[in-house]
């Protein structure tokens, strides 16, 4: 093997280890507040707060004889724990006046990305109101990028809202409900997801590297290898990642409302390692092309797996059939809106600099290598449950 391979494997892996490092504390994570109201002068407000155990283990330590799994045994002994840390972090006020919420019920659920803990929780109000707010701030001091998605239900009438560290306090207007604000939630949402999805962002990276690169031509110094040639103009790179992106926005949108509306579920272990793969493949495929000139239909057909991997967002919280067709909306406008961001930071860097070996050699090859090796770990990790990644 030649220096220079010695050179762009070297810096394959110590991309893949700088990745690591800059993005181990932020595993995206969200938790699901349900909120129901019967009247307006119901005694009680009832709720269910669904939260990841991954998410309560990095906060409380719940895993007592650290053998890497959390039964319900330690989650029952630490409920005591889990009931104070999350109603510190949960306030409720009907008009003004402060709720006292008590938790009624301790259980274990099975979501589409884990294991959550169960809350079940009530608020005694006594007297008619017209306005809720809700303030929550669960998780946001150790990890910035989770996410609280909030349902309020009175009789028909759904209203959602996705809370974040800079957006941690909603109003709701007790049966008026602000379909601009939910759907703009929800459109945030969606480019955090995109940009939180690490495994998605990496994917669409290794189809755009060789974006502005084009066919063939004889190396000189060694007849029988080939190198690509830079593309001529802007406007035919931009065409070849708009090709790609749209291939993978339709694809992924197809999934992503199947499953959003419960019309087709895949196994979450599954669908998580194929995801995997699909990056591994995408990226092998700038290293040693067997697509050729078809990235759009590599965009395409693993879009379609991808979909799935968004959708876990919008099906786990629940919502009625008429709430989650609008926030399906502003969700997948947000992940395009997350996508569009990327490829306008990346192609005119990359154009820039299409024409130089670095390129080539540095970015294109060595950042192939980098995204194959974070890849293949987290499809062994995925494949075989294990929980060696950071990230």
């Amino acid at each position: 093997m030649n220096a220079r391979r010695h050179l762009q494997i070297g810096i394959g892996i110590w991309f893949g280890i700088l990745a690591s490092q800059c993005l181990h504390a932020h595993k995206p994570s969200d938790s699901y507040l349900s909120i129901e109201i019967n009247e307006r002068t119901s005694a009680a407000l009832h709720g269910q707060w669904d939260i990841a155990l991954r998410d309560l283990e990095n906060v409380l330590g719940l895993d007592s004889n650290d053998d890497g799994a959390i039964t319900w045994g330690e989650v029952k002994n630490r409920t005591n724990d889990i009931t104070g840390l999350v109603l510190s972090r949960l306030r409720l006020a009907a008009d003004g006046r402060m709720l006292r919420p008590e938790v009624t019920e301790h259980l274990i659920a099975e979501h589409s990305d884990g294991t959550f803990a169960v809350l079940r929780f009530q608020a005694a109000i006594g007297q008619t109101f017209t306005n809720l707010s809700v303030e929550y701030r669960l998780f946001f001091d150790h990890d910035p990028l989770h996410r609280g998605l909030c349902r309020i239900s009175e009789g028909t009438n759904t209203q959602t809202a996705v809370f974040s560290p800079e957006n941690p306090i909603r109003e709701f207007a007790i049966g008026k409900p602000s379909l601009a604000h939910q759907f703009f939630d929800f459109v945030r949402d969606g480019i955090h997801h995109i940009w939180a999805g690490y495994d998605h962002i990496l994917f669409l990276l290794a189809l755009l590297l060789p974006a502005v690169l084009v066919g063939c031509k004889q190396r000189t110094s060694t007849p029988t290898q080939k190198e690509p040639v830079p593309t001529r103009s802007f406007r035919s790179a931009l065409m070849s990642v708009v090709k790609v992106i749209t291939a993978f926005t339709v694809a992924h949108s197809i999934t992503l409302s199947l499953a959003a509306l419960a019309i087709v579920r895949l196994p979450s272990r599954g669908v998580e390692s194929a995801i995997a793969l699909s990056v591994v493949v995408a990226a092998v495929n700038n290293l040693r092309p067997f697509f050729h000139d078809r990235a759009w239909a590599v965009a395409f057909g693993f879009g379609l797996i991808h979909g799935f991997g968004f959708a876990s967002v919008l099906s786990d919280l629940g919502l009625p059939r008429s709430a989650l067709v609008q926030a399906l909306l502003g969700f997948n406008l947000g992940v395009e809106a997350g996508q569009l961001t990327l490829v306008l930071a990346f192609l005119p860097f990359a154009f820039s600099l299409r024409r130089t070996a670095f390129y080539r050699r540095i970015i294109l090859q060595g950042g192939s290598i980098g995204i194959a090796v974070i890849a293949t770990a987290w499809l062994v990790e995925r494949a075989f449950n294990l929980g060696f990644m950071p990230f």
